[in-house]
């Protein structure tokens, strides 16, 4: 009698895959902005040097600006984003703001288009993405003042005041839209992390019920099926064949207190295991025609049990009669078949209440995706199919 299988596995919770996906998102378009900025930057700055633009200064400052963008985008990229990284980026970018009046001619200033405007719209929309509104919304403004600073120094206040408001402008939308997001975002994990831990609960209370129901299966068809053969009298007095039953009876008991690792779950033999069964019921006389067939240790061994409620109930409700087992599979199907020359009676007539019908033998198979059917009337005997619909 094979051991009650452990209850499976419940899937893992996942604890933030949607915000996992959006600080994936909120790192990566960051870092290839700053690239993509520190590049063309570098670019357009270098093709526009003529006066008050002080080249010996212009060019370490490209320069550095253009490792910093590298660097940024490598140190995002792997590790993401830290208050220092984004702070550091700020910090850089306002100091360039306010060397504006020597790095960016005064023909390409006006109409937000210069080098610098880009960098400072870059920095204050990365701020915004990769950090909290406490921190971000001030860098913003902190970008924002320096060129304002740095462009009215440079004697053009139109354009201070005009890409100034843009600055605050995009500080101000990409933190509301960050917010938002992260706090949609955040709801949506927290409710699939309910629905997870429901779920899990659920098929935990699930396998906890099959695993009782199997014992009680057990039960049923050993300790409680011999002590009603007793009380019905099919047991006159001492007998070798009752002692080997009781001694059966133990070992299953003892199997289903086993707390061991559950045997693997390859093809057997399912001929063999249902060749056992007669000789667990030497009282009874069963004529035996089994097909050779190998199926999955788990589905011989709930057809195998099925098999033994049967004929343990032709013991138990048909004393006297003679029974049949059948083993034949195709294509399809596995099936076996029990039939009897008993009294037989009528399945409608049975209480809900009664386990070996509806768990001994529909309930075990269901356990495995087969089915039982039963056919019986009475003075017609009864016929007992167990089907599993496997291949091979």
């Amino acid at each position: 009698m094979p051991a009650v299988a452990a209850p499976s596995v419940p899937p893992p919770v996942l604890d933030n895959p949607a915000g996992g996906v959006l600080n994936l998102i909120f790192t990566t378009t960051p870092a290839l902005l700053r690239l993509t900025c520190g590049l063309v930057s570098a670019a357009v700055a270098l093709s526009v040097r003529t006066p008050p633009v002080e080249t010996a200064l212009l060019l370490p400052v490209v320069a550095a600006l253009t490792g910093w963008s590298l660097w940024y985008a490598i140190r995002a990229l792997r590790h993401g984003f830290t208050p220092a990284l984004t702070a550091a980026d700020v910090a850089i970018t306002a100091v360039v703001c306010l060397l504006i009046p020597v790095l960016v001619a005064p023909g390409v200033l006006p109409g937000e288009g210069s080098w610098i405007a880009v960098l400072a719209s870059t920095t204050v929309i990365n701020a915004q993405a990769t950090g909290t509104p406490r921190l971000s919304v001030p860098a913003g403004l902190l970008v924002t003042a320096t060129y304002a600073v740095g462009t009215y120094s440079a004697g053009n206040p139109t354009e201070a005041r005009a890409h100034a408001a843009t600055l605050l402008v995009q500080t101000g939308c990409t933190a509301m839209m960050t917010t938002v997001m992260r706090r949609r975002i955040g709801r949506a994990d927290r409710a699939f992390a309910e629905h997870q831990r429901l779920t899990r609960e659920a098929l935990v209370a699930r396998a906890a019920r099959e695993a009782e129901r199997q014992q009680n299966r057990d039960l049923h068809d050993t300790v409680l099926g011999t002590l009603t053969m007793v009380g019905l009298g099919a047991v006159a007095g001492p007998s070798p064949a009752f002692r080997e039953r009781c001694a059966s009876d133990l070992r299953t008991l003892v199997a289903v207190a086993d707390v061991g690792p559950v045997p693997g779950d390859g093809p057997v033999p399912l001929d063999g295991r249902l060749r056992t069964v007669p000789d667990r019921l030497p009282e009874l006389p069963v004529s035996v025609e089994l097909a050779p067939c190998a199926v999955p240790a788990g589905v011989a061994d709930a057809i195998t049990e099925s098999t033994y409620a049967a004929l343990s109930n032709v013991v138990r409700h048909a004393p006297g009669a003679r029974a049949s087992l059948r083993l034949t599979r195709d294509a399809i199907a596995v099936v076996v078949e029990v039939a009897d020359d008993g009294p037989g009676f009528d399945p409608a007539t049975v209480p809900a209440h009664r386990y070996g019908l509806r768990e001994s033998i529909r309930g075990r198979m269901a356990t495995v995706g087969g089915r039982a059917e039963v056919v019986s009337a009475p003075g017609q005997g009864t016929r007992i199919r167990l089907e599993w619909p496997g291949v091979g």
